[in-house]
């Protein structure tokens, strides 16, 4: 059995710093299995980092697309397989 799960890194640009970005992320987590992190970059993006099957992911990414999208200008992703890295979701400062 493969200890590695899907990875994604999304780079959310636009009015999403200040506005509650990472906590409404927080709140669309919750109905997904899925782990990770949401973080404000220095740069003013907001850096998401998800685990779990690929099609959970899909779905998360594509709710919080939804969900934010008057705040969303932009996003990079990059998705990836390596081994599960995180417990849980959370939001980082």
């Amino acid at each position: 059995m493969s200890t590695h799960v899907s990875h994604r890194d999304v780079w959310y640009s636009g009015l999403v710093q200040g506005v509650g970005f990472r906590a409404q992320v927080m709140t669309v987590a919750r109905g997904f299995d899925v782990t990770g992190y949401v973080q404000n970059l220095s740069d003013g993006r907001v850096y998401l980092h998800a685990e779990g099957a690929g099609k959970e992911i899909e779905k998360f990414t594509e709710q919080i697309a939804v969900t934010l999208d008057g705040h969303i200008k932009s996003e990079e992703i990059r998705g990836f397989s390596d081994v599960r890295t995180c417990r849980d979701f959370s939001i980082k400062p």
